[in-house]
């Protein structure tokens, strides 16, 4: 199975895999009905979740009912834990709206003006803009989510200072990015062009770098304040067995309620 789902991954096009995986996923997921996973998101149980990668395919990673991955299940359990998201529900931007967070995004809230989704052509946003020039006012969303755009970003310290600029003095966000805590520093080169060689330098052919332990610096160079939070750390050992939430770090940032600057 995992062959095969990274296979259809490299071989269909994203907005297509977009408009098909809503139906297609479930039915699969019909071959992991048990009780040893739970879906924090959709309530789900199945006896594993599914393998999910376009290099390397990682097992327990796909929820085959709402397709909520890892770092979905982390961010959701942290925003129930941790926000009081779910009750006040502030104006929230979710960029690059991923399929399992946007549709319990859209059961939360009542008004299409305090959710917005955004993407340059995914079918599922409700607008469509490029991140490095958001045509939006300054400081007009309480939280924004954006999770793995940057790496597929021309140029992701403009696309930061954008995304810093839309926020609200003491608002947050989550910016979460592959990472290879390895590497001290980022590694990217434009020049690169084939296919095949940035999937093999950047783990993906549409990847235009591999983000280092530098990536906190260029956050705060775009004005945020930053926290990293190892999440699964919060955890009991049956929880992290139980969510399959990954062991990625979150990544949250926040604008300064003392931010002054010109927007």
């Amino acid at each position: 199975m995992k062959h095969l789902i990274r296979l259809i991954l490299n071989l269909f096009p994203r907005k297509f895999l977009q408009r098909i995986a809503s139906w297609a996923v479930p039915v699969a997921g019909l071959l992991y009905v048990g009780r040893g996973r739970e879906c924090p998101m959709c309530g789900s149980r199945y006896r594993r979740f599914m393998p999910y990668g376009y290099v390397t395919s990682r097992e327990d990673a796909l929820c085959p009912r709402c397709l909520s991955l890892e770092r979905h299940r982390m961010i959701w359990l942290w925003l129930e834990r941790h926000t009081d998201l779910f009750e006040r529900r502030p104006r929230l931007l979710h960029i690059a709206p991923e399929e399992s967070l946007m549709r319990h995004f859209r059961k939360l809230y009542h008004s299409t003006n305090d959710y917005i989704t955004a993407d340059l052509e995914s079918p599922l946003a409700d607008e469509h803009f490029d991140v490095e020039s958001i045509p939006m006012e300054g400081s007009s969303f309480d939280v924004i989510i954006c999770n793995h755009l940057l790496e597929h970003v021309e140029n992701d310290r403009k696309a930061l200072s954008e995304l810093y600029r839309i926020l609200r003095p003491g608002g947050w966000g989550i910016l979460l990015v592959p990472e290879d805590r390895s590497r001290e520093t980022t590694f990217e080169d434009n020049t690169i062009t084939d296919p095949k060689e940035r999937t093999r330098l950047f783990g993906q052919y549409d990847h235009r770098r591999v983000y280092g332990r530098d990536y906190d610096d260029r956050l705060r160079e775009a004005g945020f304040e930053v926290e990293r939070i190892d999440f699964s750390a919060q955890l009991t050992e049956w929880e992290c067995r139980l969510y399959a939430p990954g062991q990625d770090d979150l990544v949250v940032v926040r604008k300064s309620v003392d931010d002054n600057s010109i927007t």
